[in-house]
This record gives C-alpha cells, structure tokens and sequence, in this order.
C-alpha cells in the first residue's frame, strides 16, 4: 500500500507569540498537516509551550516535537504534559521522542551524557512509563532506571491509546528501537558522535538510507505495514538550476553531486524535480510524511498542494 504524502514544517528558531500564531495558521491554509519544534537547551523557544501556541492559533493542524530528549524530563511528568496538550488540541498531538544526541546540550547544562546504549535503553523505560500513565487506572513499573508504584496518571489523552509516538533514529540501536514500539520512524542520520560534522552527511545518502529501511523493515516484521515513514529535510530550496545547486552544496558537506541529488534529508531544483524526488523516494523507501524548513512554507507551498491536492 502506498501511504499519501503528508508534510511537515520544523520550527527551528525562536519567535514571540503573534510570529508564531501568523505561521501556524499560515501552515494551515497551506495544506501542511504538521508543526514541529525541535528540543535543544539554547536560545530556542521551549517546544512544548511553542506547540501549544500553534494548537491554539489553529484548528485541522497537528503539532508535534521532532523530538524530545527523553533525559531532560522525567517520563511520568512529561506524560501529563503530553495528555494536556493533546486534549488542549482536541487530539491533534504527535509525541516524537529520542535519547539524546547533540554533546553541547549536556556539557553546557550539567548533564551526564551517558553511552548510546544507555540512553536508549532508559528512552524504552519511559516509552513504557508514559503508556502506563497514558492508560486506564494505576500501574506499577520496575525497570533499571524508573520506578513506578501504584500511580493512577491523568488527564487522559483524546487520542487513545496514545497520541502517535514518533522516534528518530540514524543508528542500529535507534532504529530497532523506533521499529519496535513507534508509530512514526523518522529515518535520520547517525548523530553518534555528538555534533554536526561531515561524517553526518555521509550517513544521509541514498546508500546509507537504504541500509536504515531495510533495518526498519526486517526488525518491525508484520507491523511494518502499519508503520508511517518519516524523513526530516534539512536543506530544502526551489531552485531553476538543481545540478549547480547541488555543486555548490556537496563540497562544503565532503559529499558528491551525486550523493547530494540523491539525499532524502535535501530536497532542491525546480517544483516539478522536486515533485519528481519527492515521489521516487517515496516508491524507493516509502517516505511518505516529509517535514522541512518552518521558513521554505511558502516557497514549496505548489509542491505540496500539487502531492496533497489541498
């Protein structure tokens, strides 16, 4: 079955309140079904607040978070701020969630920034956690890193179980852990070593995304099929000449032309070439929800209402 495209926009910088509502309706008379914020201790807008804002600036658009860091907040606590906000949304939330990644977060604020493993490891306790909270009557969890005993969480959420999880994941370890229990699996780069460098855009080509799917697909078995594909576009321009843009753009990331024509996390050239793009790596993949740039919401708005038909 192939899933319909939807889109995503990301917000990625920090606007007051009249900024914020003025995008989200905008989001919304342009056919995008999502809003997103990112989750990183500078001087962004906190994402949970920022959501809300879109939430009640709107009406149709879902809101989300691409995504939490699961070691800035207990998941108990985060559980009835997520169960708030979707009813404060009328269900329209999406819980993107992740263990962490970008080192400047942790040394800056204090934090013990342990190993992959254990990050992930602890991020499956509290996806665990939250769906007890998120469910009917008191519970008792006793995991390694979280003890629950006896909590009867709320509010509920509208969406029931739960609102859709998404979680992100470049590596082995996150994928099969996004495979296994998400909804959503944004298929991303590797961020293991903690910072943006080239060695990050080498793992976003066509290649590496091959790999990841494959992964995705052989780890989630039967539920496969039940499972939405995500895929975060971080350069995202409608330009008339694609292959210069593309000469321009590899060297400064140490990748070919070809590698950067390829990339599912870029996405340039023409309406119709990215039209075109946009549907091979849905047949090739399956990507079918794309989030970009909150600030390319206009420029690839006949993009989008020509795969949307909003």
């Amino acid at each position: 079955m192939t899933r319909p495209f939807r889109f995503g926009l990301t917000l990625e910088r920090s606007s007051n309140q009249d900024q914020i509502a003025e995008q989200a309706r905008q989001a919304e008379e342009l056919g995008y079904s999502c809003m997103v914020m990112t989750d990183h201790l500078d001087a962004r807008n906190g994402p949970l607040v920022t959501i809300t804002a879109v939430a009640l600036a709107t009406s149709t658009l879902r809101v989300g978070t691409l995504v939490l860091c699961n070691d800035y907040r207990h998941p108990v606590v985060l559980a009835k701020e997520l169960a708030t906000l979707d009813r404060i949304s009328g269900g329209r939330l999406e819980i993107g969630i992740g263990a962490g990644w970008m080192t400047t977060d942790y040394e800056q604020a204090g934090l013990p920034k342990d190993r992959p493993g254990v990050r992930i490891a602890r991020l499956a306790e509290a996806v665990s956690v939250m769906d007890g909270c998120f469910g009917d009557g008191p519970f008792d969890f006793a995991g390694e890193y979280y003890t629950v005993q006896g909590l009867d969480a709320g509010p509920q959420p509208v969406q029931r179980p739960r609102p859709p999880l998404l979680m992100a994941g470049g590596g082995p370890r996150m994928l099969t852990l996004a495979a296994q229990r998400a909804d959503i699996v944004a298929v991303n780069v590797n961020l293991r070593s903690g910072v943006m460098s080239e060695s990050v855009a080498a793992n976003a080509t066509a290649e590496a995304t091959d790999e990841k799917v494959a992964l995705v697909r052989e780890v989630a078995g039967a539920r496969f099929a039940d499972i939405e594909l995500s895929v975060g576009v971080f350069i995202a321009s409608i330009v008339d000449d694609r292959h210069g843009f593309a000469a321009d753009l590899a060297p400064a990331f140490g990748i070919t032309v070809e590698q950067a024509l390829g990339s599912p996390h870029a996405l340039f050239g023409t309406v119709e070439e990215c039209i075109a793009a946009l549907e091979e790596r849905r047949d090739r993949w399956g990507l079918s929800y794309v989030t970009i740039p909150a600030e390319t919401a206009v420029e690839f708005a006949p993009v989008i209402e020509r795969l949307t038909g909003r």
